[in-house]
């Protein structure tokens, strides 16, 4: 069972010439969006390379005619696109993104941990057992709206469950603008089902849990072992975790496909719009109460609690979304507060510096 995604994709004309053979640009993601940002000479004397793995000793970079690994540095991520400074490497300026999913840093360190950059489409792989969380992917879906990257439910080992449908119906109950796709792994179904998201120039990314099977589908896609995989737990049929590092892999026709670690803590940051695009009827609802301060409780005039007592939705949604609404409030303005703190102490040690030379 898959939920018919036509209507997020563009329409089919077939009256449309035949693509030119892709550059070698191309065939990594390159995009008019980033051609657009550069000119002539600017290609010719610092050449855009695409980084490819994200690795603690540095970053694999590949381009037109290049493949080389770059000092690691803070605010590169797999996917990025950079202007690459053979005489100078520390200088190689990263191009603007299009996307980038990010996530606050686990722990206790108030910053963010960018995940993937220049993304078209987020595949959000869970599975048909114990894995399956409705939180969870709710959260990841407002990362991916919150990057304007298109969010995909991907389900996978429903052949392992007596009925998959609560499975579905809990997964197509999270927004209308997710499609939903059940597919086995181990199958060709991955290539098939999805074809029309992993198309020449597009950037496609799985994200999910360890052991959900994001290596197993990438595998799929290529019709090979490339990646490492491992054989599932029998105590709750979970794979075991296998991928280390963000990569990117390309696809023969020019479709770039990242496979990403599992992440065991997801705290969203900076994402308001996301999280309300995500709980949107619950967003508009709340503009329709009395009181624009509503806690949604007690208080005459509340359509949250009207609806809710209608059975519009029930109260474990509701319960959802304050809860997430609060943590990406409390965790933007820590991080806010970080910012401040960090600008207030550069500023403080260049006024040192000022005077010392004084």
């Amino acid at each position: 069972m898959t939920r018919d995604p036509s209507h997020l994709l563009p329409p089919y004309d077939a009256t449309m010439p035949q693509p030119s053979p892709r550059t070698g640009l191309e065939m990594l993601g390159w995009q008019p969006f980033f051609a657009q940002q550069i000119g002539a000479d600017e290609m010719i004397q610092t050449p855009p390379v695409r980084v490819i793995a994200v690795h603690r000793s540095g970053l694999n970079v590949r381009g037109d005619g290049i493949e080389t690994v770059l000092l690691p540095r803070a605010d590169a991520t797999a996917g990025d696109w950079i202007l690459f400074n053979a005489a100078q490497p520390a200088l190689s300026v990263i191009l603007p993104r299009k996307s980038l999913i990010q996530r606050r840093a686990p722990g206790d360190d108030r910053r963010h941990q960018l995940i993937a950059a220049n993304v078209d489409t987020c595949f959000i792989v869970t599975s048909c057992n114990q894995d399956f969380n409705i939180a969870r992917l709710e959260r990841y879906i407002a990362l991916a709206f919150e990057a304007e990257v298109t969010p995909v439910i991907i389900l996978t080992k429903a052949d392992r469950c007596d009925d998959p449908t609560s499975f579905i119906e809990a997964a197509s109950a999270i927004s209308d603008r997710v499609a939903i796709v059940v597919l086995n792994a181990l199958s060709d179904e991955p290539r098939e089902k999805l074809r029309p998201w992993c198309k020449p120039g597009q950037t496609v990314a799985f994200l999910g849990s360890s052991g959900v099977g994001k290596s197993t589908l990438v595998n799929a896609l290529f019709g090979d072992d490339a990646i490492e995989t491992a054989s599932v737990r029998e105590d709750d049929d979970k794979g075991r975790h296998t991928t280390r590092h963000r990569q990117l892999h390309f696809l023969p026709d020019g479709c770039a496909v990242m496979d990403t670690p599992g992440m065991r803590e997801l705290q969203l940051a900076e994402a308001q719009d996301g999280v309300e695009e995500v709980f949107s009827d619950l967003t508009a609802l709340a503009e329709q109460c009395r009181f624009r301060n509503c806690k949604h409780e007690t208080e005459p005039g509340c359509a949250i609690r009207a609806a809710l007592n209608a059975d519009v939705f029930d109260e474990a949604r509701l319960a959802r979304w304050n809860k997430l609404a609060a943590e990406e409030q409390a965790n933007t303005a820590a991080m806010a507060k970080r910012k401040s703190a960090g600008k207030a102490l550069r500023k403080t040690i260049k006024s040192i510096q000022k005077s010392n030379k004084k």
